[in-house]
C-alpha cells in the first residue's frame, strides 16, 4: 500500500471527522480538521473578534492566537485609530499576542516568528499560505471560520486534491521563485488551483530558501489553491536558526512511494524572467517580450516579496546608481526585525541614496491604501494581485514582477529584463547570522479588561432564518467569469476605514461594475423581496474578506447562483445564510437575464431533506435544474439564517 504524502501526513493528525484513515478520505469528501494557530489582520480582525466577543468565551482555544495591524494604517480620520484600540483591548482582555501597526506584515512577522512545521494555521486573510513555505498546512478563510477556530472548533473543508509539484534544477540567468509561480499560472489560470493543495518535491529544492519558498506558496492563492506546502528539510532547519527558533524544527517530508492525484514537472533552470500583466495574476508573458514599456511607477513589499533576502538584493542592484528621473520607486519592509537588519548593515542607505522611498512596514498600496499610480499610469508591483482598480487608479496598468525585474526597470525607466542591466551573472546575497529579534509584539492577559468600542463600530447585524416555502427573488445582478472580491467590495483607504460598520461599508457593494446595485438592492428590500446574483466560474475570486459576502446578506441577496465558486467566498456565502447553487446544465446561465424572476418553490425543503438538486422557475413552462452541493452541516447554517444563528442554537 502506498505511503502518505506530506499533506496527509498533517491532516492524519490533526483530522477530527470522519474517523478513518486519510488514505480512504476521497476528494470533495466533507472533513474537519483541528487547528493549532490563528491569525487575524485589522482590516478582517473586527469583524472576527465582535463574533468571537459575541460567543461568551473567556480565551481563544488555539495554541497561539496572534492580532496584526497591517493592512488600516493610514490614519487620515478616526477609524483606523478607533479599530486599532479595540483590537489591542480585545488582545489584552483575552490573552491574544498583538502585533501593533508598523511591527510588520503579518504573513512576514508570523514566517519569523510563530511558524512551525508539521502544525495547521488558518487566517482571517487569503494568504495566510504563506506558513507552507515552512513546511506548516495553512488555510486562508473567512473571519467567521477563524472566530469558530478560536473557540476550539474544527475547520470544515472538502478535502482537498494533492498536486505534486516536482522541482529539478536551479534557478539561473536572473529567474526567481516570482517567476516560478508566475509560471504555474501561467499553465494552470486562476481557477486551476480550485479544490487543490500544492505540494512541493524534488531535488530542486535543496537550491530554494525557506523566503523564496514562502513567496511560491504566498502566491498559490491566485491559482485558487486551498493551500500550498513545503517540507521541512535542512533548509528549513537553517531558516529557523537564522530567525532564533531552531527548537521549533521538525523533520517532515512525503513518503516515496506517497499518492498523488495530479503531477506538474517544473525544470528550475528553464525558468525566465516573467510579468503578470493586466489585469489577472495569470496573463503571464516573458519580460524579455515587453519592449518599449515605460514605467511610472514601481513598489517593491507586500507579503510576497518583502523579506530580507528580497531587499538586500534590491540594496545590492541599486548601490552606487540612481533610478530614472521619471519613475517614482517606493521600497516597504515586511517586518521590523528586516528593517532593523537593512539599516545596521549599511543596505538602507545604498536604497534611499538610489532615489527610493521608504513606507511603513506594512500591506499598504498593496490593497490601495496609499501609493496610487498616475492615471493612465503602468505601475510595477512585487505583489500578489493585479485586479482592475486594486491600486487606487481604475484605468492604471498594473504589472507583477520580481525585485529583479522591478529593480531594472525603475534604473531604466521601462519595464526591463535585468540581464541587460546587470548582465549574466546575479550576485550571491549572504544572509548575516541571525535576524534581529523582535521585542515589539505585546503579550498580556487581563480578563477585566473593558472592550474599547469606537463610534464607527457598530454591533453585527441580525439576520432571520431562511424563509419557508416558496422563496421568489429577482435577479438583481448578472455577472461574467473571475469575480473577485475586489470587485464585490473594493478596498481602499477610504472604503476599508469602514470595515467595522457593515451598514455604511455596503454602500460601496459591487460599486466597480454596477453603481446603481446598492439603491436597488435597498429598494427591493424595502419591498421584502428577496434577491439573487447570478455569475459565471470562480465567483468571490481573491481576498478572504468575509464582508464581501455578509454585505450581499445585508441587502437582501438569498441566493447566488454560479458554474463555479472560490472557495473562501463560497464558505463565506454560507456562513452568512446566502445559499450557493450551481448551473447543472450548459447554456441555462444564458437563459436567465437581470430582473427575471426567479422563483425556488421548494428550496427550503430540498436543502432540509438533503437533496441534490433543487428547482428554480424563471416563467411557466420554463424551470431550471440547480446543483444543491452542501454538507449536512452547511444545510443547517444556511436554514439557521447563518453561523452566528447555528451556533447559538447549538449552545456551543
Amino acid at each position: 500500500m502506498a505511503g502518505l504524502n506530506l499533506t496527509q501526513k498533517i491532516l492524519q493528525k490533526h483530522l477530527v471527522e470522519p474517523r478513518k484513515a486519510i488514505k480512504e478520505i476521497a476528494p470533495n469528501t466533507p472533513i474537519k480538521i483541528k487547528i493549532d494557530q490563528a491569525l487575524t489582520q485589522d482590516a478582517t480582525g473586527t469583524l472576527t473578534y465582535l463574533e468571537f466577543i459575541s460567543l461568551g468565551l473567556k480565551r481563544p482555544r488555539t495554541e497561539v492566537s496572534v492580532s496584526y495591524v497591517d493592512h488600516n494604517t493610514l490614519q487620515v480620520s478616526f477609524e483606523n485609530a478607533d479599530d486599532h484600540r479595540f483590537l489591542k483591548s480585545v488582545a489584552e482582555k483575552y490573552g491574544i499576542i498583538f502585533s501593533p501597526p508598523g511591527n510588520g506584515i503579518c504573513h512576514q512577522l508570523h514566517l519569523e516568528n510563530f511558524v512551525v512545521p508539521g502544525k495547521t494555521l488558518i487566517g482571517s486573510d487569503s494568504h495566510t499560505p504563506t506558513a507552507g513555505g515552512a513546511g506548516m498546512l495553512a488555510f486562508g478563510a473567512g473571519g467567521m471560520d477563524v472566530c469558530l477556530a478560536l473557540a476550539g472548533q474544527p475547520l470544515s473543508l472538502a478535502m482537498p486534491e494533492i498536486v505534486r509539484v516536482v522541482l529539478t534544477g536551479k534557478l539561473k540567468n536572473w529567474a526567481s521563485a516570482k517567476d516560478v509561480i508566475l509560471e504555474i499560472l501561467r499553465r494552470l489560470s486562476v481557477k486551476g488551483g480550485v479544490g487543490k493543495i500544492f505540494e512541493y518535491s524534488g531535488e530542486g529544492l535543496k537550491n530554494l530558501s525557506v523566503y523564496e519558498r514562502a513567496t511560491i506558496s504566498n502566491m498559490g492563492t491566485e491559482l485558487g489553491a486551498t493551500s500550498s506546502i513545503f517540507p521541512s528539510d535542512e533548509n528549513t532547519r537553517n531558516f529557523l536558526k537564522f530567525v532564533r527558533r531552531p527548537n521549533d524544527f521538525v523533520f517532515l517530508t512525503a513518503d516515496a512511494d506517497a499518492h498523488y492525484e495530479e503531477t506538474i514537472r517544473i525544470e528550475l533552470s528553464e525558468i525566465e524572467p516573467l510579468a503578470a500583466c493586466p489585469h489577472s495574476p495569470d496573463n503571464v508573458r516573458p519580460v524579455k517580450e515587453l519592449k518599449d514599456i515605460a514605467v511610472n511607477q514601481v513598489l517593491i513589499g507586500s507579503c510576497t516579496n518583502s523579506s530580507v533576502s528580497d531587499l538586500l538584493l534590491i540594496s545590492r542592484l541599486l548601490k552606487g546608481k540612481r533610478i530614472w528621473a521619471g519613475v517614482d520607486l517606493a521600497i516597504s519592509p515586511g517586518s521590523r526585525s528586516v528593517l532593523e537588519l537593512l539599516i545596521k548593515t549599511g543596505a538602507m542607505t545604498d536604497i534611499i541614496r538610489a532615489g527610493a522611498r521608504v513606507l511603513e512596514n506594512t500591506c499598504g498600496p498593496c490593497i490601495g491604501i496609499g501609493q496610487a499610480p498616475c492615471s493612465g499610469g503602468v505601475s510595477l508591483r512585487t505583489f500578489n494581485r493585479n485586479f482592475v482598480g486594486r491600486s487606487a487608479t481604475r484605468d492604471a496598468s498594473v504589472y507583477l514582477v520580481s525585485p529583479a525585474v522591478a529593480v531594472a526597470s525603475a534604473l531604466t525607466g521601462k519595464i526591463t529584463d535585468p540581464r541587460k542591466v546587470f548582465g549574466p551573472r546575479m550576485p550571491k546575497i549572504i544572509l548575516p547570522k541571525a535576524l534581529p529579534r523582535n521585542n515589539l509584539f505585546i503579550r498580556q492577559y487581563n480578563p477585566d479588561k473593558d472592550i474599547s468600542f469606537g463610534p464607527n463600530i457598530k454591533p453585527l447585524p441580525e439576520f432571520s432564518a431562511f424563509p419557508f416555502g416558496i422563496v421568489r427573488t429577482k435577479v438583481v445582478l448578472k455577472l461574467g467569469d473571475n469575480i473577485s472580491t475586489d470587485h464585490i467590495l473594493p478596498g481602499g483607504a477610504r472604503i476599508m476605514s469602514l470595515r467595522s460598520n457593515i451598514e455604511a461599508i455596503s454602500e460601496y457593494t459591487f460599486s466597480p461594475v454596477d453603481k446603481t446595485f446598492v439603491n436597488r438592492a435597498r429598494a427591493l428590500k424595502a419591498a421584502n423581496q428577496a434577491m439573487a446574483v447570478i455569475a459565471r466560474q470562480n465567483y468571490g475570486q481573491g481576498s478572504s474578506r468575509e464582508h464581501a459576502a455578509l454585505v450581499q446578506r445585508y441587502l437582501g441577496v438569498v441566493i447566488v447562483i454560479a458554474e463555479t465558486f472560490a472557495r473562501i467566498h463560497r464558505a463565506n456565502l454560507i456562513n452568512f445564510g446566502i445559499v450557493p447553487l450551481l448551473f447543472s446544465q450548459p447554456g441555462d446561465y444564458d437563459r436567465i437575464n437581470p430582473d427575471d424572476e426567479l422563483v425556488f418553490p421548494d428550496i427550503y425543503l430540498d436543502i432540509k431533506s438533503g437533496k441534490s438538486e433543487t428547482i428554480g422557475v424563471k416563467k411557466n413552462p420554463l424551470s431550471l435544474k440547480f446543483f444543491l452541493k452542501l454538507s449536512p452541516e452547511e444545510r443547517e447554517i444556511i436554514l439557521a439564517g447563518g453561523r452566528l444563528n447555528w451556533l447559538k442554537e447549538k449552545r456551543l
